[in-house]
């Protein structure tokens, strides 16, 4: 007899060890998927947990802080870096970086207060388009002419800032906005007790996740951000998509601006500075990779809160000022990214 007929013969004691081998490759294979969905899902709302945490704490600690009021007035505050980082959030994940939205959200908001004049159809659509226009330059020079990020959105940083100034003769001009107009109205009016500031950062955030998720461009950010060389191989219109993410950020930077210059009545020229830090540590710290690739919006949303509410709990304690959020924040950052790295580098072994 063959000695191999017996394995393939009926009844024979060696017919069940290739279910139990097969059975075991696919529980090792449940295990390293099952590690791959939890470091992910850290990566992504691990922000939220800490904020829900953070909330829970200093609610028991300071009664004053667990108030309507006072969520309203951190929500409000947050809504601008909100909305920035929102333009901010789509440049990381192409593998990006923007560098000129602090001193273009300054622009905007002179712009804005300049124009209202006018109406608010002028103290929208002046500040929108100037500022996209920066954003659409930025994308060119990036995505054409192969420059570096880096160094295109620092001199727009330093263009839009000089630009900033010219305008207002080195800050000695203040341009204000008419009480009452419809355009304060927008800065200033509420909805069920919730500014109008909130309120537009919340619609640009359920689109812009809509958009990210569910459409092609959104899958086509994360291809170039995976690999933009692997992007152009599939087809995918990657020198156009850099230059919308720019210009997307260029124009929610000054969206920003504008609404905050509606808010303080007033085209304020020194707001702005180190805004684009903010703004990066708000996107890193919602899980968004720096390197690109992967991120979302709503990570990125709870980025922002968790460092307003780390800037309201040192106004609670009182005996800080506001340079111990630089220092927190900073913190939070540099656990954020060698958390990241560890996940990326596990997720990368299984």
């Amino acid at each position: 007899m063959n000695p191999t007929s017996s394995l393939a013969a009926p009844g024979t004691g060696t017919a069940p060890s290739a279910p139990h081998k097969k059975g075991a490759a696919d529980r090792g294979r449940a295990d390293v998927s099952g590690r791959e969905r939890l470091a992910a899902l850290v990566q992504r709302q691990g922000v939220l947990a800490v904020l829900l945490l953070v909330v829970v704490i200093a609610s028991f600690v300071y009664p004053t802080f667990a108030t309507l009021d006072n969520a309203r007035g951190v929500t409000v505050q947050a809504s601008f870096l909100a909305v920035v980082a929102l333009g901010m959030t789509l440049v990381i994940i192409t593998g990006g970086i923007d560098l000129s939205v602090g001193s273009v959200f300054a622009l905007g908001g002179v712009l804005a207060a300049w124009a209202s004049q006018w109406g608010i159809l002028p103290a929208l659509l002046v500040p929108l388009v100037v500022c996209g226009a920066i954003g659409l330059v930025n994308g060119l020079l990036i995505a054409r002419a192969g420059m570096a990020p880096f160094i295109v959105t620092l001199a727009s940083l330093l263009g839009a800032r000089g630009l900033l100034l010219a305008l207002t003769d080195e800050g000695a001009t203040t341009y204000l906005v008419p009480k009452g107009s419809a355009f304060a109205e927008l800065g200033q009016g509420s909805v069920a007790g919730f500014g109008h500031p909130i309120l537009v950062a919340l619609v640009l955030f359920a689109v812009g996740g809509l958009v990210l998720q569910r459409t092609s461009f959104g899958q086509t950010l994360f291809a170039v951000g995976g690999s933009s060389d692997a992007a152009i191989l599939m087809g995918l219109p990657v020198a156009r998509a850099k230059v919308t993410v720019y210009l997307l950020s260029g124009l929610l930077a000054g969206l920003a601006g504008a609404i905050n210059a509606a808010r303080l009545s007033s085209g304020v020229t020194i707001i702005g500075a180190g805004m684009e830090l903010d703004a990066i540590a708000a996107v890193v710290i919602g899980g968004t990779l720096l390197v690109g690739g992967a991120g979302s919006v709503s990570g990125t949303l709870w980025g922002v809160l968790l460092l307003a509410v780390i800037q309201n709990l040192i106004n609670q304690i009182g005996t800080l000022n506001s340079s111990y959020q630089s220092v927190v924040s900073g913190g939070f950052l540099i656990l954020v990214v060698v958390a990241q790295r560890y996940l990326s580098r596990s997720r990368s072994t299984v």
